[in-house]
């Protein structure tokens, strides 16, 4: 009887605390219960904490409280915060999570040692925030400064991997000189039709100064690369700097040097660049022969390489020209170019890539025809190239009809003012004294105008008898890795 009744009192007990929880759950006293109880042990346990304020003294971002927040997304313990907020990313498939700034604890281990994180607000009217990050005492002795040189790290890899490039473009009003857009240009280095080799040796170029800041340093030397791209236009130089950019993850300038004052001007457009950007120059040569510039060949040669380009790293300097024979040679120099890299019309080796990019045809019975007419010396812009198959691109071989007649009609040219260049050379040789009395010089200017002119008409960008430039050689590769065109 005893015994009942002793099992009888220990089940009204059970009963009883079983309603009592029910009801502190409902009311949230049960949490209330639980926070005093771990504040209560927090305060005689051996823990330290330490607060990251959003904001300093002078209002300025904390750069250090917002690669926390970066840091914390990034863990795969995000998904098990007692409050998580999803949001929707850039693509419609994308969803990614984010901590609740003001309810959740996020929990962290770093080499065994077990840290928690916290979002407070001040109780302040300013109402700034903070992490509050809870270590053991034992373990902060331990890891503390590897735990936060690992969240740096973390964090700049999860910015530069969910950057939105941007492009800058530099305007003529006083108060506003940069304005950006998105940088929305799909071309990578996948995509760009090029050399497998040279661009292989471009990106290994590229992967080799992001991790050179030290090797930079030790050299006393700005940690800045520089790259001329040059060739006809319609050859990819645009798409190529659009890769550049995708693959370095860099912000792009694009200076138009119409809409530079003077020199001072240019110097400040650099300075207001930030770090991790490419700033492109696009037509440099025809800038330089023109006599009305704003801008001086010293103040561009500062810009390149002078004082101020020292203040600032981490930038890449790309310049585009048509050509770079009539360039002069100070702006060519190493240190204010490190990479030349020649994009040429396009050959047979080319124009198979673009049939397999643009057609998905890698091989056809009409590609023959297409290697002979292209060694006879008909030769198009990979961009005219590309439009021709982009127009056809239902019917592959039609594609490859239309290409072979925009050849055979650019041979037909070719061969059509070698012949009008050579009769102009025969017709002048009799006059065997210039302008200067000088013997055994061509007198007749009028007639290498009009040459050019006719050549301009055809849009043949360079003389039949000019020497062809190889576009990279692997053993003209300098001493500290730069890669240069050497003519053949």
């Amino acid at each position: 009887m005893v015994g009942f009744a002793g099992f009888f009192y220990f089940l009204l007990i059970f009963i009883s605390l079983v309603l009592v929880l029910r009801f502190l759950s409902k009311t949230s006293l049960l949490q209330i219960f639980i926070k005093s109880w771990q504040s209560l042990i927090d305060r005689f346990h051996v823990y330290q904490f330490y607060k990251i304020p959003q904001f300093n003294e002078n209002f300025q971002e904390n750069q250090l409280y917002r690669k926390i927040s970066l840091y914390l997304n990034s863990l795969p313990s995000i998904e098990d915060s007692d409050f998580t907020n999803l949001f929707s990313g850039s693509k419609s498939n994308d969803i990614f999570f984010q901590h609740d700034a003001n309810h959740s604890v996020v929990h962290d281990t770093f080499f065994s040692a077990k840290v928690s994180w916290t979002n407070q607000k001040s109780s302040q009217l300013d109402g700034i925030r903070s992490f509050v990050l809870k270590i053991n005492k034992s373990d902060k002795r331990r890891v503390f400064r590897q735990y936060f040189q690992h969240i740096l790290t973390v964090a700049d890899e999860v910015e530069q991997r969910n950057k939105e490039i941007k492009l800058y473009m530099n305007l003529s009003t006083e108060n506003e000189r940069w304005r950006s857009v998105p940088f929305t240009h799909p071309a990578t280095f996948d995509t760009v039709v090029m050399d497998a080799e040279l661009k292989n040796k471009v990106r290994s170029d590229l992967e080799n100064f992001l991790k050179s800041k030290q090797y930079y340093h030790r050299l006393g030397r700005v940690w800045k690369r520089s790259f001329l791209l040059y060739g006809p236009s319609g050859t990819g130089k645009t798409s190529f700097i659009a890769a550049m950019a995708r693959f370095l993850s860099y912000d792009v300038y694009d200076i138009d040097m119409s809409k530079v004052y003077d020199d001072s001007d240019l110097k400040m457009l650099l300075l207001q660049t930030t770090s991790k950007s490419l700033i492109v120059v696009e037509d440099l040569d025809r800038f330089l022969m023109d006599k009305s510039r704003a801008v001086s060949l010293s103040g561009l040669l500062n810009f390149m390489d002078g004082i101020v380009s020292s203040c600032g790293e981490e930038r890449v300097l790309v310049f585009t020209m048509n050509g770079k024979d009539q360039v002069d040679q100070l702006v060519m120099r190493p240190g204010r170019v490190d990479v030349h890299i020649q994009f040429p019309l396009c050959d047979f080796s080319a124009f198979k890539s673009l049939a397999s990019t643009y057609l998905g045809v890698k091989e056809h019975k009409l590609f023959p025809q297409v290697e002979e007419i292209f060694q006879s010396g008909g030769s198009l812009s990979p961009a005219e190239i590309g439009e021709i198959m982009i127009s056809n691109r239902s019917s592959p071989s039609r594609a490859l009809k239309s290409v072979i007649s925009a050849l055979q009609t650019n041979a037909e040219s070719v061969k059509g003012v070698n012949k009008v260049a050579q009769a102009l050379t025969n017709s002048s040789s009799g006059r065997s004294v210039d302008e200067s009395g000088e013997p055994g010089a061509v007198f007749c200017r009028e007639s290498v105008h009009t040459v050019r002119e006719f050549r301009k008409l055809y849009g043949l960008l360079r003389l039949g008898s000019r020497r062809k430039e190889e576009p990279l050689d692997s053993s003209s590769a300098d001493k500290d890795g730069s890669l240069h065109a050497v003519k053949g």
